[in-house]
């Protein structure tokens, strides 16, 4: 029986990983701080200086992570590095050897404007917050030591602890403001993710883009949610200059109260107004295939119609 063990298990993407792992047979060790929801749990805290005890495992599939968007040179943001940055140093150091997944971001990938789907290829730089950032010195170390990295985007799905609660609690008095206009982009369903680190083990070492079949167009796929979870809201949209402005104000307020998040952010502006759509063909050629959407996830009786573009 194959033995993984995946880091992060007590988390949203690391359970779902975990569990999947569990459906096809794998003995599955729980590594974090908490115990993961099946399996044996291997206590570590990715914030110390002790290598996690990875004995017996076959495959390391490496999800934990600090997630959010704090304000520059808060503690947040130290404990994100010592946890995406120093932490995967030192799993990479327990692994010694054995085959290695690394969960990473297409939060990586330079900002702008995307006229084409981005390949591994886009450059990776000019990141807008401290999680992008160390995401990508992570992955650079993950990369370095011949490991797989996977690059999703959004990911959703049951148990969502970050974008469906960010994302309700925008809505003001029955609407929902966002940057710019309509655009399109890539969402990655948490069981497309789960599914492609397992299967990632035998492919080649380096980066692959994982996300939903096709992208989404964005006003139709929020107002889908927001319909699933009994809300009916109007999309507004608030002009893409006034908005970076905003969020520039709200990071200079923010530096006054470094142990908050700030309301909006440019990350939060750039990742809402600007189309990113992730080229899966390279994670595809491996012959992984997505068979999860954004639809699966809404109930079929109440299902307002999704523009899938």
């Amino acid at each position: 029986m194959t033995t993984i063990a995946v880091t992060g298990a007590s988390g949203f993407c690391g359970a779902h990983i975990a569990r999947t792992a569990a459906d096809h047979g794998a003995d599955v060790l729980c590594v974090g701080r908490r115990p993961g929801p099946v399996g044996r749990h291997v206590p570590w805290d990715a914030t110390t200086s002790a290598p996690p005890d990875l004995h017996g495992a076959d495959l390391v599939v490496h999800c934990a992570a600090a997630v959010g968007d704090p304000a520059p040179g808060s503690r947040a943001e130290a404990t994100m590095r010592a946890v995406n940055v120093d932490g995967t140093a030192r799993l990479l150091e327990a692994a010694a050897g054995r085959p290695v997944v690394w969960v990473s971001s297409a939060s990586v990938y330079a900002p702008g404007v995307h006229p084409a789907p981005l390949t591994e290829d886009h450059p990776v730089r000019d990141q807008l917050n401290a999680y992008g950032r160390t995401k990508a010195a992570g992955e650079a170390l993950a990369l370095a030591a011949g490991a797989v990295v996977l690059r999703p985007r959004a990911v959703y799905g049951d148990g969502d602890p970050h974008l469906l609660p960010r994302l309700l609690s925008r809505v003001r008095r029955g609407r929902l403001v966002l940057p710019g206009p309509d655009t399109v982009l890539s969402l990655t369903a948490v069981e497309n993710l789960a599914d492609a680190c397992l299967a990632a083990a035998g492919w080649p070492a380096g980066a692959y883009n994982i996300a939903d079949p096709l992208p989404y167009g964005r006003d139709d796929a929020i107002r889908t949610v927001l319909r699933a979870h009994g809300i009916d809201a109007r999309i507004g949209h608030l002009p893409l200059p006034v908005a970076r402005a905003a969020a520039r104000t709200a990071e200079t307020l923010a530096r006054l109260r470094p142990a908050r998040e700030p309301l909006l952010t440019r990350y939060a502006v750039d990742q809402l107004a600007h189309g990113v759509v992730l080229d899966i063909t390279k994670a595809v050629r491996q012959g992984w295939a997505p068979r999860r959407t954004l639809t699966d996830h809404v109930d079929l009786a109440d299902r307002a119609p999704l523009t899938a573009r």
